[in-house]
């Protein structure tokens, strides 16, 4: 009457199929990034790291509507060290190396962020002034 000679072995088919990455990977996430820390030696960042590990997008969204809606270009102080808010002016004085930083952790959790639609890296800025 339900046809439970093929209903139940397409069910178990179905789980086999759709828990298939899991049985293939051996129950084993892929190995967490350790982007390469900013050369120098410097262990303060604007905030704490876990705060941005967590966060450096809505930090970062702040910044850009304080800056630009507001006209609000203050500067942030870390330990005496001065920086203006913004991804270029801050963020990469230290993290100057986005392949190595940024990216490991972007592609791992295959996120493509906006940012560099607009903005340029240390080196592409630097390319660019060489050229003009």
């Amino acid at each position: 009457m339900y046809n439970k000679g093929t209903i139940i072995p397409g069910l178990v088919i179905f789980v086999l199929l759709v828990t298939s990455p899991i049985w293939f990977n051996g129950f084993k996430a892929a190995t967490p990034p350790k982007p390469e820390l900013p050369p120098g030696g410097e262990k303060n960042c604007v905030m704490p790291k876990e705060y941005m590990r967590d966060n450096h997008m809505v930090l970062l969204n702040q910044w850009r509507d304080s800056v630009l809606r507001e006209e609000e270009r203050v500067v942030v102080t870390v330990d005496g060290k001065n920086y203006r808010k913004g991804l270029q002016m801050a963020c990469m004085q230290c993290h100057s190396n986005k392949e190595k930083f940024c990216d490991t952790c972007h592609t791992y959790a295959d996120v493509n962020p906006y940012c560099w639609d607009c903005h340029l890296t240390p080196k592409e800025a630097a390319s660019k002034e060489v050229t003009h």
